[in-house]
């Protein structure tokens, strides 16, 4: 099999629907500080990180943390066997981790992972460290997340429970912010302070999130298909791009479909409407 017959395969949400993970867009992602509320692109921000930690954090455990136990489903699985076959490669744009956790052994987690922190630094400065490094999970710029020491840090600053779900916001921003050693006055400490390795809307793609390996990957595809993407991320639209330019097919496999507006005979396009388990068969 040469490179040129892989199926490159881009995953957006709804891969993981099955597995019970929320989109966090619309009603559910809105997060209320004092009398304003503020949506999800809002929230994930470096400037929210940067300007209000406790927040920041605290939002972020509640709305993606607190999901990490989520078992991978069978789409999950049917895509790491087709990985590690090697007849196929993987970019996801979610974080949850359940591909690697599914058994896929490299896949690009183009916007990070969940269950991994980063030191708190520039960017230039992250993807210099990172540049070339074969499995950035075996770096030391990537480090595994402390999540499950919430309790514990609960118990160290006092609060009325140890519990994350019962803790109070006031008890639980207190909490994550020594755990990922901030002041909540000062703000993050250059290579000191934890960042959840995640990437912000204010940020952009760098090998920190391999993206120098994702565009070999487009480039070297000989197919691709989009499974459960909104094709409302820069990601999916840098690789439909990529495959039109390239004249390769592109398939779509979402149960409704946005309209890309491309023109008829411009691009090798099927949509499939469906589930991505219902396309697997």
């Amino acid at each position: 099999m040469t490179l040129s017959d892989t199926t490159l395969y881009v995953t957006g949400a709804g891969v993981s629907a099955d597995s019970g993970i929320p989109t966090f867009r619309g009603e559910d992602g809105y997060w209320t500080i004092g009398s304003r509320n503020y949506t999800p692109q809002e929230m994930a921000t470096r400037s929210m990180y940067e300007g209000n930690p406790g927040q920041f954090l605290l939002w972020y455990y509640r709305r993606f943390a607190e999901y990490r136990a989520v078992p991978p489903n069978d789409v999950h699985r049917w895509l790491a066997d087709q990985c590690n076959s090697g007849a196929a490669r993987l970019i996801t744009q979610n974080i949850d981790g359940l591909d690697g956790r599914a058994g896929n052994r490299d896949y690009v987690c183009i916007h990070g992972r969940l269950d991994c922190m980063t030191r708190y630094e520039d960017q230039d400065a992250l993807h210099q460290a990172v540049a070339g490094h074969p499995n950035l999970l075996e770096s030391d710029t990537i480090i595994p997340a402390p999540w499950d020491d919430v309790p514990a840090m609960l118990a160290a600053v006092g609060a009325a429970t140890t519990d994350p779900k019962a803790a109070s916001d006031e008890d639980l921003q207190a909490a994550l912010l020594r755990l990922c050693g901030i002041d909540a006055d000062a703000g993050p400490r250059r290579g000191a302070s934890l960042k959840p390795y995640v990437l912000l809307f204010d940020e952009y793609y760098t090998d920190l999130y391999r993206m120098s390996t994702a565009e070999q990957w487009m480039h070297q595809a000989g197919r691709m298909v989009f499974m459960g993407t909104s094709f409302s991320v820069n990601i999916t639209a840098i690789a439909l791009r990529t495959a039109i330019q390239r004249g390769i097919p592109v398939e779509i496999v979402d149960p409704a479909p946005i309209d890309l507006g491309i023109p008829d005979g411009m691009a090798d396009i099927t949509y499939h409407r469906m589930t991505a388990k219902e396309w697997m068969g």
